[in-house]
């Protein structure tokens, strides 16, 4: 229970309130008028009994020491990628604005003036504006859960909505071909492979030979390869969850002969022409954007996160199910683990025997992309069902 004490003194009468933290540290705050004592003790009690105290000491701690602290127990919980990322916007963004202010005073309006000079001063694209604000708000909500501050003052922030995005590009069998013939040789199961199967870029650089059984129709992806500074590192995938899934005959037929042209030392499957695994930027710059430039009737500003969204388009079309097309593209939200038990083997073999009947008799692979497909895609991706 908190106390009050009176006391007088040279600058008159004055009432100090005495409470002890959850933790039982004593602490003070002193008031001129008896009321205003009052009303802090009785509130201070009532926080404590309920488990909403905050105490005001802590608060005092600068956002920028906050932040320095939060961003160390970050490191075991991202990969050095996205570490980057955070890092960046905090240097660049978040701390020049907010990094000397107590984290107590920070205030909603505070942020809503920052959110708006990110986007009409500094001009910057509303997905920047969305990732800057994601790391202030994580940052914010943990202060909450310490106990640092009462409440965030992310709730309700309002963020510039994002009219910029690119579009979708799905690819027929035909242009897929095409495009695999353009691209050199030593790329073209690459693009094959993640056309037919959604695989993402990072997870094809670091396919091993290892993780290939083509004799049974299967390949694993458990691994996914990312650089940062120019350091090629392998960290698990996106999701964090290894999958298993059956190929189509004709892929594996091209990955067997792309095995025998171009072995690897290193056991990598997709290999640099100077050896080791891919550098992605390099493969865009040099491999991939001339291609697309050079082959006709390919969409312009096709991204190689296009040929997952072809593989997507492409299950839909078959009739997979949401669920399905988690298992098979590894989807985070995904409600059980994506190791090839979630969806039965059956039913992606059949899905595998159609693919390639469609390619050998050069067939359309995908058909035009219709609100239904839209949806059921979008509900693939929040782990919702489809009725």
């Amino acid at each position: 229970m908190s106390s009050i004490e009176r006391s007088r003194g040279a600058r008159g009468t004055r009432y100090r309130v005495r409470f002890r933290t959850p933790g039982g540290a004593s602490r003070s705050k002193t008031f001129k008028r008896k009321i205003d004592a009052e009303r802090f003790a009785a509130a201070t009690d009532v926080e404590t009994a309920t488990g909403r105290f905050v105490d005001p000491k802590l608060g005092r701690v600068t956002f920028g020491e906050f932040a320095d602290a939060w961003y160390e127990e970050k490191r075991a919980n991202v990969g050095p990628g996205t570490l980057q990322n955070i890092r960046a916007r905090l240097d660049k963004h978040i701390l020049p604005r907010f990094g000397a202010t107590r984290i107590a005073d920070i205030r909603a309006q505070n942020v809503r003036a920052w959110v708006a000079e990110l986007t009409t001063v500094k001009r910057l694209a509303p997905a920047t504006v969305k990732a800057v604000n994601g790391v202030f708000g994580q940052i914010m909500t943990t202060a909450e859960i310490d106990g640092v501050i009462a409440r965030t003052p992310c709730i309700g922030i309002k963020l510039p909505r994002d009219t910029g995005r690119q579009p979708m590009h799905v690819l027929t069998a035909a242009q897929v071909q095409a495009l695999a013939t353009t691209v050199d040789d030593r790329y073209r199961a690459l693009i094959l492979t993640a056309a037919y199967t959604g695989m993402r870029a990072g997870e094809l650089g670091a396919l091993r030979l290892e993780h290939l059984n083509l004799a049974r129709y299967r390949i694993n992806v458990s691994e996914s390869l990312g650089e940062v500074n120019g350091v090629q590192f392998t960290g698990p995938t996106k999701s964090g969850l290894p999958r298993t899934f059956s190929l189509p005959n004709f892929l594996v037929g091209e990955l067997e002969a792309h095995a025998k042209r171009y072995p690897s030392a290193d056991g990598y499957v997709f290999t640099a022409h100077e050896g080791g695994p891919i550098r992605h930027r390099n493969f865009m710059g040099r491999h991939f954007k001339p291609a697309v430039v050079a082959t006709a009737g390919l969409p312009a500003g096709l991204r190689f996160h296009d040929l997952r969204h072809t593989a997507a388009s492409l299950l839909i079309s078959l009739g997979a199910n949401p669920k399905q097309i988690q298992d098979r593209l590894g989807h985070s939200r995904s409600s059980s683990r994506s190791t090839g038990t979630g969806t039965s083997s059956r039913a992606m073999t059949s899905f595998c025997a159609a693919v390639s009947t469609r390619c050998t008799q050069n067939r359309l692979c995908h058909v035009r992309v219709t609100s239904r497909m839209m949806w059921t895609w979008r509900r693939s991706r929040s782990g919702k069902r489809c009725r």
